[in-house]
């Protein structure tokens, strides 16, 4: 009789335990489990994002309740903390409002983290092959420690390098992935994770130059003689490795060559030091015509430079008085 008493007090003690903490699942699939022994019952299956209330916590093991009423046990490494949930709703925001300049996939499975950086927190893990906007380039010197092994919360990192190991600084990109279920999740990636989705055939015709694309834009669009028509495309890109202090180095503008039926230069810049995002306005109409911006600090001072293009033509918008053009430029 004592012993069913016990029982049951503690059962009610149990189940009205307060949380002492409020977490987030922090993977794609995160499971609850009966006990922290290895011989043990799966209860649920919880989905990224959802709100847990954390009950208590032992070692690296962390007693939750879901929202359903289920108690269990789940790992420290697969929540995501209020104060870092928070962070990624923020950083979703903040993709929302700004301008894409590449889209691309993962080409392994990465690492999103709330900041650029290899040892900062980790938001989610993403597979392979998984669709990518890209926002903004950050330049992240790489932690001594990190050169062999790869640094906290950098495991698929680490696996897939392919930079020297003699490298100090590498690139990392803001993203938005676009998960299943039209879900989206934004956060910083290791840029040599992304493969870039440039339409064709851009990067023959980029490589062919030497050129690094870091980012691409439809100018406009042109009748074709087959009776459609064909998007003209403003690219923009490097020479030589990632950890540059410019976002581009170089530019060059592809039309459409209707007679041709193929796409030809029609401008070169090759000596600017760019700053993402470039914006790009159209003038009304099918073949308007287009005037791209960017901020440039070649010459260690930040200022916006101009572009108008009218048909198949390039010119940079100077204003009244400003010094002539110190780069070269070519047309044709």
């Amino acid at each position: 009789m004592v012993l069913v008493v016990c029982v049951a007090a503690y059962l009610r003690f149990h189940h009205s335990k307060g949380p002492i903490d409020v977490a987030y699942a922090g993977n794609r699939e995160v499971t609850v489990w009966s006990t922290t022994a290895q011989v043990r019952e799966s209860l649920a299956t919880l989905n990224y994002g959802d709100r847990l209330d954390v009950l208590d916590r032992s070692q690296d093991q962390v007693q939750v309740r879901t929202a359903g009423g289920v108690t269990g046990w789940v790992s420290e490494s697969d929540l995501l903390s209020s104060d870092l949930w928070q962070k990624t709703q923020d950083m979703e925001s903040r993709a929302a409002t700004l301008p894409v300049e590449a889209s691309g996939h993962t080409r392994a499975i990465s690492n999103l983290h709330v900041e650029p950086g290899r040892d900062t927190p980790r938001v989610r893990q993403l597979n392979k092959a998984i669709p990518v906007d890209l926002f903004e380039r950050r330049v992240v010197q790489l932690p001594v420690a990190s050169n062999a092994a790869g640094g906290s919360g950098a495991a698929s990192e680490s696996a897939a390098e392919e930079k020297p190991a003699e490298a100090k600084k590498e690139d990392w990109w803001f993203v938005r992935a676009h998960l299943a279920d039209n879900a989206t999740v934004s956060g910083w990636v290791l840029g040599r994770f992304i493969d870039l989705d440039v339409p064709a055939p851009l990067p023959d015709y980029a490589n062919s130059a030497g050129m690094h694309i870091v980012a691409w834009f439809e100018l406009n669009r042109v009748a074709d003689a087959t009776g459609g028509t064909k998007s003209q495309y403003l690219l923009a890109g490097t020479r030589g490795g990632e950890g540059q202090a410019c976002d581009f180095t170089l530019m060059r503008v592809y039309t459409w060559g209707k007679d041709r039926q193929r796409y030809e230069t029609a401008f070169v810049e090759s000596d600017v030091c760019g700053k993402l995002p470039v914006t790009v306005t159209r003038a009304p109409g099918p073949n308007g015509d287009v005037t791209f911006t960017f901020e440039d600090s070649d010459d260690g001072t930040a200022r916006t430079r101009t572009y108008h293009m009218h048909q198949t033509i390039v010119r940079e918008v100077r204003e009244p008085g400003s010094a002539p053009a110190r780069r070269k430029h070519a047309n044709g």
